[in-house]
């Protein structure tokens, strides 16, 4: 099979697990007994606001039709008006999905540096203090949950410290850069505004530490299992033999061979940060997307809940995606 078939039959599947998403969301949250307009308008609602709200949500329209018009809509972005917000749920999705990329790509880094890194030196002094720490630093990672480690870095460094804001996205003085990507730190970086670029990096410090700290733990913990089965192979012997330098041997030949395993725990790292920053955006008063479903799926919000699972269900597959076809380029046996 070429590479071009592969990337095509990727890219199939991935409309597949779309799909499958969407039908899943959609009959689901119309199965479920409960009457969103009922929950927004009030039961002393008139008769005739309800049913012309109804109408205007497509909820008097029979199931299939409902489901082909939502179908449409993720064609073409277009979710339908959100109830508890009276905006376009694609309007408020361009809103509050930039935030959690912000904050997702934040923690990205530095799970990826620091995962890397403890991996890759507790891999090297195994059975020594840098392994120990790595394996007890992970195992505090691994173990703790997003909602009780983020109260104890608000409990430690917002309330004994003051290092860190109460929450938000940017200071309550400062206004916010004008709108290019909708990340803050983008935006403000083009616009030459350095204090709103230092503001916003200040307030993703707190939620970007919590998922950085998580997921660090799982990359680091991969990371070192991948090089300890690489550094006992014959090849990095023979390369020891040769006279190599140490660095060497570690980075061109160990990591090279054992950065398939780890580029598959990142991708899933990513999409994992993307639907679990829901609790730690709640927890830090963060506007993100998974603030913004939370308090959609408690309103009865259907079509801000179906536009927010589906954006993140695209994203995580987008990213499971962008992986697999990595690996074609890593390792040209995929591709058979």
């Amino acid at each position: 099979m070429s590479f071009r078939k592969y990337v095509i039959k990727r890219l199939i599947l991935f409309l597949v697990v779309i799909l499958g998403v969407v039908t899943v969301t959609f009959f689901i949250s119309r199965v479920i007994p409960a009457d969103p307009v009922g929950a927004i308008l009030g039961e002393n609602a008139p008769q005739e606001l309800i049913e012309r709200t109804e109408r205007q949500l497509g909820l008097h329209l029979p199931l299939h039709k409902q489901y082909l018009r939502t179908l449409k809509g993720v064609a073409t972005f277009d979710f339908g008006i959100s109830l508890r917000t009276q905006n376009p749920v694609g309007t408020d999705l361009k809103t509050y999905f930039p935030a959690t990329l912000e904050l997702v790509l934040f923690a990205m880094v530095i799970a990826v540096i620091c995962g890397v890194s403890l991996g890759i030196v507790a891999a090297v002094k195994r059975n020594k203090m840098p392994d120990t720490f790595s394996r007890v630093f992970s195992l505090f990672g691994i173990s703790m949950p997003a909602f009780w480690l983020g109260l104890l870095v608000i409990l430690l460094f917002y309330y004994h410290l003051g290092l860190i804001p109460a929450g938000g996205r940017i200071s309550a003085t400062l206004a916010p850069p004008p709108t290019v990507t909708g990340m803050y730190t983008v935006d403000s970086l083009l616009a030459g505004q350095f204090d709103v670029f230092w503001n916003v990096m200040h307030h993703l410090l707190g939620p970007g530490l919590v998922l950085g700290w998580i997921q660090t733990a799982y990359i680091s913990r991969v990371t070192r299992s991948s090089m300890l089965e690489i550094l006992n192979e014959e090849y990095i012997r023979t390369a020891r033999v040769k006279g190599l330098k140490e660095r060497t041997v570690i980075f061109r030949h160990a990591f090279k061979n054992a950065s398939i395993t780890v580029i598959t725990m990142i991708g899933i790292s990513f999409g994992y940060l993307l639907e679990g920053s829901v609790l730690t955006e709640t927890v830090f008063g963060y506007p993100g997307l998974g603030r913004y479903s939370v308090n959609s799926f408690l309103s009865l919000d259907l079509n801000a809940v179906v536009g927010s699972v589906t954006l993140i269900a695209t994203c995580y597959a987008l990213s499971n995606l962008i992986v697999d076809l990595l690996y074609g380029f890593l390792d040209p046996r995929v591709r058979y």
